[in-house]
């Protein structure tokens, strides 16, 4: 077992949402301790994402409850969610066209006094910082794109991060980086819930998972008991 405060930071209990009369979440219910890197795995449609936008408000309609550090965000609007220090790094990573890496990387405001410096970011990036003038955002490879997603909302002084799909369709060896740096962020005190197809990926980084399907999670295991869940696993992903 891990050792983890008593609190958790996010408690997610009976989540209902829906993208207009479509129900996705059915009672969705866990928990992510400070400092953790939990993984929610499943196939594609499982309401993974869903999830995620139901956390940050940004979904069109949810019911049950979403604390983070004991603070209801059921009915808060997803600026005000973004403003308590959570910050989403969606699949399709929204890097604007029109703007330079620079300018992307800039263009969040700092929502809390403690978001890493442009330095920092470039330490942990350092392909950013060779591109940061001289390229449009959307010129960039996609494992750039990818870094230049994760090191804006690192700006914003976010502590719990909502990563979705951060190794999709990326080479092994950015895969590989990416993974270096949220263990990194772990390390520095960050709380990340992670979203992954990927789950030999998962397993570098990550202490818990859930597993979800058709709305709901079904099972859920820590790290250290991955190896026995594998036939399980394995069903569940269709791998």
């Amino acid at each position: 077992m891990l050792d983890r405060p008593a609190a958790p930071l996010l408690e997610i209990d009976g989540l209902q949402a829906w993208y207009g009369e479509s129900h996705v979440l059915h009672g969705v219910s866990f928990e992510v301790f400070p400092g953790e890197v939990v993984t929610l795995l499943g196939r594609n449609g499982a309401g993974k994402t869903t999830t995620l936008k139901s956390i940050m408000g940004i979904i069109g309609a949810r019911t049950g409850s979403v604390r983070y550090e004991t603070k209801e965000l059921i009915g808060l609007t997803s600026d005000r969610i973004a403003r308590l220090g959570i910050a989403l790094c969606p699949e399709e990573r929204g890097i604007f066209a029109s703007l330079s890496v620079k300018e992307n990387l800039l263009l969040p405001p700092k929502v809390l006094p403690d978001g890493l410096p442009v330095e920092r970011i470039f330490e942990l990036f350092p392909n950013l910082k060779e591109r940061l003038s001289s390229s449009q955002g959307t010129k960039l490879s996609g494992g750039e794109q990818q870094m230049l997603a994760i090191g804006r909302i690192l700006r914003t002084g976010a502590r719990l991060l909502l990563l979705d799909e951060p190794t999709e369709g990326l080479a092994p060896v950015i895969i590989q980086q990416i993974g270096n740096t949220i263990r990194l962020l772990k390390q520095q005190g960050f709380t990340i819930l992670l979203v992954e197809q990927n789950f030999r990926f998962a397993s570098t980084i990550a202490d818990r998972y859930y597993v979800m399907e058709h709305g709901r999670i079904i099972d859920a295991f820590a790290n250290t008991q991955l190896e026995a869940n594998l036939d399980k696993l394995h069903e569940y992903l269709g791998v």
